[in-house]
Parts: structure tokens; C-alpha cells; sequence
């Protein structure tokens, strides 16, 4: 497949978890990739090129989307996977605390995806994914997730904005809404009480949300769908 016909992703938080998997599925899709994080490794795939940095930094953003632009000539999906959560009581967080959060959760996706849908537009299509988290509608008073809903609560109400705001200009907008999921952010000794939080009484696998992403990627008539794929969290309990 030539440059000019190749598909080309933007995956955020691409070093481990969902992010490395999501690199793997858009190139057995046939995607080009752009994978970025702060650690994220080089690899011999020329299909897939890294870009390490903080999201958080207007400049990251902008070396990323240019980097797409520079190797592979076009950007179609951005799929905002990384995200910054920090469970505390409210009243503990930090300044830093909150600057850590904010800075990827919201300011980090606001300069890469402005960046991405710029690219966008002059090709008459594309395709943003948020990944948010289902505590933004399932409070639970077990996890401490003020500032994860402040922020990923802002995405969910953001894709429905864009979706909106670009339905007729070939764009499409979508997020996926995770539980908790087997992750390296996850300690395995905590499995069994993170389990025990779904109503279907275990814990999501990154292949779950692998599959949610690569579904919305295909479905050319989804757009401003919030995708739960929670196991039933966000449905009560």
C-alpha cells in the first residue's frame, strides 16, 4: 500500500495497556501510527512512528501531529487514550495534583486534537476517539474520582459538541467509556476488589476496549456515541 493510500492513526498514551494494544490493532487494520507518550519506545515497524513527550506541553502536540503529517502525509484518526487519574478525597488533592490531571485529561487533549482536526478538514474526513471513564456517570463512593470526572466528564460532553459541530464536514466524534480494566495501572493484588465493583463481577480486559475503539473506527454512521464498555456500571446497581 502506498503513503498516499495508507490510513494513518494518532494514538496518545501508546507505551503500555490499551495505548500499546490500540497501536497493534490499527496496524493489522492497515493503519500507519503515530504513537506517543513520555517512555513510549522506537520500534523496527516503519509503519509506526514514536514521538516521546509530555501531552501536557502545547509543543508535544504539535511535534506529533507534524511528525504524521511529515512521515505519512495525513492524519484520520486521533484516538485520545492517555489520561492522568489521581483517587483521593477531595479536599487532599494538590495543586500538583490538579495540574497533573488537567494538564493531559483536558489541556493536553485540547492542543493535539485541535492540531489533529485541523489536519483533518482539507481531506474531507476523519475520526476522534476519547477514552473517558464510566465513574464520569457512575459515581461510586468506593473510588475517589472528583477530578477524574471534572476532567473526563469535560470529554464526554465534548464529543457530542464536536460531533456535532463537524457532522457535515466528513469528521466523526466518538469516545469510549471504560470500567476498570487489567492495566499496568492496576496492581494485580487489587483485581479481586476492582472486580467486585462491576455488576458482572470481574474486571475488563485492554482487549475489550481494543474492540470498542476498532468498532467505532468501522461504523461510518456512529458519531457523538458514548460507547460504555464497563460491565454494566454505568447501568446501576
Amino acid at each position: 500500500m502506498s503513503t498516499e493510500e495508507r490510513k494513518v492513526a494518532v494514538i496518545t498514551g501508546a507505551s503500555q495497556g490499551i495505548g500499546s494494544a490500540l497501536v497493534e490493532a490499527y496496524r493489522q487494520f492497515g493503519f500507519a501510527v503515530v504513537a506517543t507518550s513520555r517512555t513510549v519506545a522506537s520500534t523496527d515497524d516503519e509503519a509506526v512512528t514514536t514521538v516521546q513527550g509530555d501531552l501536557a506541553d502545547p509543543d508535544t502536540a504539535g511535534q506529533v501531529v507534524e511528525t504524521a503529517l511529515e512521515h505519512y502525509g495525513r492524519v484520520d484518526t486521533l484516538v485520545n487514550n492517555a489520561g492522568v487519574f489521581i483517587a483521593k478525597p477531595f479536599t487532599d488533592y494538590t495543586t500538583e495534583d490538579y495540574a497533573a490531571v488537567t494538564g493531559v485529561n483536558l489541556s493536553g487533549f485540547f492542543h493535539i486534537t485541535q492540531r489533529a482536526i485541523a489536519a483533518m478538514l482539507p481531506q474531507g474526513g476523519g475520526h476522534v476517539v476519547n477514552v473517558t471513564t464510566s465513574l464520569v456517570d457512575n459515581a461510586d463512593s468506593r473510588v475517589t474520582s472528583a477530578l477524574a470526572s471534572l476532567t473526563k466528564g469535560g470529554l464526554q460532553s465534548v464529543t457530542k459538541a464536536l460531533a456535532i459541530e463537524y457532522a457535515t464536514r466528513g469528521l466523526r466524534i466518538n469516545a469510549v467509556s471504560p470500567g476498570l480494566i487489567k492495566t499496568p495501572m492496576h496492581q494485580v493484588e487489587a483485581h479481586q476488589a476492582l472486580a467486585g465493583l462491576h455488576p458482572v463481577g470481574r474486571m475488563g480486559e485492554v482487549s475489550d476496549i481494543v474492540d470498542a475503539v476498532m468498532f467505532l473506527e468501522k461504523a461510518s454512521f456512529v458519531t457523538g456515541e458514548i460507547l460504555h464498555v464497563d460491565g454494566g456500571m454505568s447501568a446501576g446497581r
